[in-house]
């Protein structure tokens, strides 16, 4: 059966250290652009991306358009694909929140949404619509630089993950995941998950 293969990455380590990160457009820190080279190595394979995508972040959208210009592709930028807005959490550690609204966030985020923060619902919602926007498009390997956060979205909707399990699904930085997508019927499979990290990882930006 025809299939495509899909390699989705998360972005490398930020300055300004372990915080809520959705909106706020911290650059990639120098160990952040090494995970990201080390992930991209050789293009992981033998198989060359022929597709690069990207959320317009900085901290993926720097790093895509150096790797873009010596691969010899053309990046997309997708708004679609931006990290979940966290609202009032914007730029905070988890140990600044109160406890009952984080434990209540950590046991399902799809059930409660920080102070003004993009509801859950419409991040998926986001996310997903990019998806199909992806998948409509040309390319047999792609490549999409972007966060933890679509990345667990787009897993959890092809892999039939509930929303509510999607916090165990742990995404760090400069983690590679790749994904065989049917052409025509048939199903996904989750080819690979995982990554080397540089040092210590961070979690959630």
């Amino acid at each position: 059966m025809p299939h495509r293969l899909i390699d989705l990455i998360r972005h490398g380590e930020v300055e300004g250290g372990a915080c809520f990160r959705g909106r706020r457009d911290d650059p990639l820190s120098a160990v952040g652009w090494a995970q990201l080279e080390a992930a991209t190595d050789g293009a992981i394979d033998a198989a060359p991306w022929d597709r690069l995508l990207c959320s317009p972040a900085a901290r993926c959208a720097r790093f895509a358009e150096q790797l873009g210009a010596g691969l010899g592709l053309l990046v997309e930028p997708m708004e679609a694909m931006r990290e979940r807005d966290f609202g009032a959490w914007e730029g905070r550690r988890a140990d600044r929140l109160p406890l009952e609204d984080l434990a209540r966030f950590w046991a399902d985020p799809s059930l409660y949404d920080p102070p003004d923060s993009e509801p859950f619902a419409v991040f998926r919602q986001r996310v997903l619509a990019g998806w199909r926007h992806i998948l409509e498009g040309p390319g047999d390997h792609l490549l999409l630089i972007t966060h933890g956060g679509v990345i667990r979205v787009i897993l959890g909707e092809l892999l039939g993950i509930p929303h509510e399990r999607l916090i165990l699904l742990e995404v760090p930085p400069a983690c590679r995941s790749r994904l065989r997508v049917p052409v025509g019927d048939g199903l996904p499979s989750l080819v690979a998950h995982g990554c080397a990290p540089l040092r210590a990882t961070q979690w959630p930006d």
